[in-house]
């Protein structure tokens, strides 16, 4: 499993580009037991050459170690469109607390992962582009391969990772963004969203339908529903008088966890399991992400739906 990123890094360093290149290079290197090992050699740098084409840019040198022809591939050139949808809505500032003080929260999550799926396809020469998402669209940009691109994309994300300690009380909109999303993206894309799926769990029709207006649009969506499964799914705490707190709301509740467990756990393993329902028949990739859990799942999931698609 590839270890989580220290969230002490960040503040050292200030990019989370160097930490995002540690977790894909660490996941690259850990290929070697996978069906997929070499897919990063031609998703990096070289394509497998075509009878017919031009030689003008193949590459003896590779030819000479594996007897196989590659085309080298350049900056330019773009296999896929990708946005991906950050979800800043507060539920999402949920999360543990580290020995360092850091609380690590479903957002930090969301945040470092998409940073390494950023790595990744960049990697791949791929087109990314970053929208997030809370009541609002606090941020949308194109989907674009560049360097320069790239580097503003981490530039926004670094911004919201050192933000996100503070606690803005904002009400969650997923379900209204992903609508407006839907209208914005004109061309076929691959579209992966980071969400808690928070947007109304009494009344989730809103969601699904907003997740089935992206695939009318023929847009191809992961969802990578993130959580924490503890104390959120698993309702894990003391049996013990406690306070909660509404993260959106404010508003606060006095109770002893072990007097509703049982049916908390029901209901929010049965919303779930809707959830999961759901993106089945709407041709959706739903993949489970544990805050508490590492990133392969999330890498590998990414590999596999590209390989799916190229």
């Amino acid at each position: 499993m590839i270890k989580k990123i220290d969230p002490e890094v960040p503040g050292r360093f200030g990019s989370l580009e160097l930490l995002a290149r540690q977790v894909v290079e660490g996941f690259i290197t850990g290929m070697h037991k996978s069906p997929f090992h070499g897919f990063s050699v031609e998703f990096a740098e070289h394509r497998i050459y075509n009878p017919g084409e031009s030689t003008r840019h193949i590459d003896w040198k590779l030819y000479a170690r594996t007897e196989k022809l590659f085309v080298k591939r350049f900056e330019e050139e773009t296999n896929l469109r990708c946005h991906i949808v950050v979800d800043n809505s507060s539920s999402m500032h949920f999360g543990g607390q580290r020995k360092s003080g850091r609380s690590e929260t479903k957002l930090d999550f969301a945040i470092e992962s998409s940073a390494a799926l950023m790595y990744l396809l960049r990697k791949q020469r791929d087109a990314v582009g970053l929208t997030i998402v809370s009541d609002k669209m606090e941020l949308q940009t194109p989907a674009r391969s560049s360097s320069v691109h790239h580097k503003m994309l981490y530039g926004h994300l670094d911004k919201l990772y050192q933000e996100s300690e503070r606690k803005e009380q904002k009400r969650t909109n997923t379900a209204d963004m992903l609508h407006l999303l839907a209208e914005k993206i004109h061309k076929r894309s691959l579209v992966i969203i980071f969400s808690d799926m928070m947007d109304n769990e009494a009344s989730p029709d809103n969601i699904f339908s907003a997740l089935q207006h992206l695939k009318h649009n023929k847009h191809e969506v992961i969802l990578f529903h993130v959580y924490e499964g503890q104390q959120e799914l698993g309702f894990d705490f003391q049996s013990r008088p406690y306070r909660f707190v509404d993260m959106e709301t404010g508003e606060t509740v006095r109770l002893n966890p072990g007097d509703l467990k049982g049916d908390y756990v029901e209901r929010m393993t049965e919303y779930f399991n809707n959830l999961r329902l759901k993106c089945m028949q709407y041709k959706i990739d739903f993949v489970p992400s544990d805050i508490n859990k590492g990133y392969e799942d999330i890498l590998m999931s990414m590999l596999v739906k590209r390989s799916k698609l190229y």
